[in-house]
């Protein structure tokens, strides 16, 4: 038998950390060291056990998942990252390879797929759903968005962004210029500038984009 692969599991859903952590602890060559649930307590666990590859959900609360396994990475510069996602965007999808994520699955795929992942990323292959590989192009320069799947949030401010998540809540302007500490009139320029940026000249359609973008969670 080869030596064990050891993994770490970071999901803040109890019932779905426990049953990933069964599952996958239950191969022969695959040991799972932790099992935590946010990236705080992830970078703190990889400091302890140094795990061979990491299981991320993105949708955590506390520290952004992305930062914290760019800090793992720099500590452990062998250790191998797949993230774990409900939500297929190209925002978080830029991110994960941004941090250089060697596997990118969503949810809705079978447990079998994510201990296929675990053992391909181990050996230095990369793993990623097919809906997620028919978005990016992986060259001599390592996974990236394909040009046509390049976010247009990166045409955009740190503030527009933030104006456009607010929209998607359906949030009215009054209402995102007191929470952000703005005026009105500057919302409004917000949204011009968002508007016109995106070339979505439509609030229903301009909601859209910001969910597909993964924006609109509270």
């Amino acid at each position: 038998m080869n030596p064990s692969i050891t993994v770490l599991l970071a999901d803040d859903h109890e019932l779905v950390r426990e049953m990933l952590a069964e599952r996958v602890g239950s191969e022969p060559d695959i040991e799972v060291v932790a099992s935590v649930a946010d990236a705080g307590e992830a970078l703190e666990a990889a400091r302890d056990c140094a795990p061979d590859v990491l299981v991320l959900d993105i949708d955590m609360p506390g520290r952004s998942v992305f930062e914290v396994a760019a800090e793992i990475r720099k500590l452990h510069p062998s250790a191998r990252v797949v993230f774990l996602s409900a939500h297929l965007t190209d925002q978080y999808i830029e991110q994960a390879l941004e941090v250089e994520a060697a596997g990118y699955l969503t949810k809705d795929e079978p447990t079998a797929r994510l201990i296929d992942a675990i053992r391909a990323v181990a050996r230095g292959a990369t793993h990623f759903s097919s809906s997620v590989s028919e978005r990016i192009v992986i060259d001599e320069h390592g996974a990236h968005l394909g040009r046509d799947h390049l976010t247009r949030l990166r045409l955009l401010t740190q503030r527009e962004v933030e104006v456009l998540g607010h929209l998607a809540q359906g949030l009215p302007k009054k209402s995102i210029a007191r929470l952000m500490d703005i005026s009105v009139k500057t919302v409004e320029k917000h949204c011009d500038h968002v508007m016109e940026k995106l070339d979505i000249h439509d609030r229903v359609q301009l909601a859209r984009f910001a969910i597909r973008e993964g924006l609109s969670q509270p």
